[in-house]
């Protein structure tokens, strides 16, 4: 039996089950945290941070979340949307001059955050190492031509939408997109996410544990076309990872941090006193950019701002959100004012059961709603 730590609000107890159903099963380590109106009414832990399990997983325990670093770029772009320093309808060019080149001056902000750019990879061979050189990577993204009309098609950009998004931000505020988040959201809520970790937070982090071989079908069958740079799991243990800035996926936190960034869109924008963006520019996360089949994904994503958008049945919440290959997740609710988060350093294989295993915390928090 996984002993479960923290606090937990008697309705939302399916959480706590839902988690150490998890951990039990094939799951090693984890957090999961339910925010409603910036508070958290869910903050749990538990298992550890080793495949042995001979170290427990503690209240600090932070780890690589991958793509659900993604909702936090997101969110910067948005709050300098919400200032007037940033139109998410101009042409990324005017920002990034040199973005023009190759055909690219039709392509709009807005399109860099809903997967439409057509810059899903580089065209160029890439290595993981690549990606720590942040003038190059950017360099070669500048240069190189759209895979379709910018606006036209959606295919998920899994790791360029993080260089891509992050050096409009650099143009427009002269700051690292790690260095906005930490000094403009992270500090001022006081959220124990990095993008660009320090060394001093080293031995809290929770190695990334990788899968087991496939054995069969792991990936949808257009997948390989952005797999460039190939990035296995393990890469993340890596210092030079942790310490570059991939806004895409190498952000370092744990559900409670996650949950209490993105308590800013859930909360119209203040959270606990402090003011990040409008009741306005929170709605923009809202604003449909694509819906139908991403060409890459092979499956039916509608895309907002940043985040992939609710698509159940009529009726169903104004919900957005986005993940990580580990599982991880923030969902994010309007309505109920909510967000839900959960994080692993459990990698699974693409496709093997329990793969939305952060939708079942998110499902079992409805049932506390």
């Amino acid at each position: 039996m996984v002993e479960i730590h923290g606090t937990c609000a008697t309705r939302f107890d399916e959480v706590r089950a839902a988690l150490a159903s998890l951990l039990e099963t094939a799951d090693v380590g984890g957090s999961a945290a339910v925010y409603v109106d910036g508070e958290p009414l869910v903050d749990l832990w538990g298992g550890h941070v080793d495949e042995a399990r001979t170290v427990e997983w503690e209240r600090d325990t932070i780890t690589n979340v991958w793509s659900t670093t993604k909702t936090m770029t997101a969110l910067c772009a948005l709050i300098l949307a919400d200032r007037g320093e940033l139109d998410l309808a101009a042409p990324v060019a005017a920002y990034w001059p040199e973005f023009a080149a190759a055909g690219k001056e039709r392509v709009r902000v807005r399109h860099l955050l809903s997967h439409t750019a057509g810059l899903p990879s580089w065209d160029e061979p890439m290595t993981a190492e690549d990606l720590y050189d942040w003038e190059g990577a950017v360099r070669r993204l500048a240069a190189q031509a759209p895979r379709w009309e910018p606006g036209a098609d959606a295919g998920y950009h899994v790791v360029t939408q993080g260089f891509l998004v992050g050096e409009v931000v650099r143009r427009v505020t002269g700051r690292s997109l790690g260095a906005f988040f930490a000094e403009e959201v992270a500090g001022p809520l006081g959220a124990d996410f990095h993008i660009g970790l320090a060394a001093e937070h080293d031995h809290r982090v929770a190695p990334v544990i990788a899968p087991e071989a496939p054995d069969g079908p792991a990936v949808p069958p257009r997948a390989h076309e952005i797999a460039n740079p190939l990035l296995p799991p393990t890469a993340a243990n890596g210092t030079a990872w942790r310490r570059a800035e991939i806004p895409a996926g190498n952000g370092h936190g744990n559900a409670r941090s996650v949950a209490l960034a993105q308590s800013a869109l859930a909360c119209g924008g203040t959270v606990r006193g402090v003011r990040l963006l409008s009741p306005a520019g929170c709605e923009r996360a809202l604003e449909e950019q694509f819906d139908g089949v991403d060409r890459y994904l092979d499956m039916r994503m509608r895309y907002g701002m940043g985040y992939a958008l609710y698509g159940g049945a009529p009726g169903g919440p104004r919900a957005c959100f986005w993940g990580g290959m580990d599982g991880s997740i923030a969902w994010i609710d309007f309505d109920a004012r909510m967000v839900v988060s959960y994080v692993t350093n459990q990698v699974r294989n693409p496709g093997a059961p329990g793969g939305n295993r952060g939708m079942e915390i998110v499902l079992a928090a409805y049932g506390g709603v």
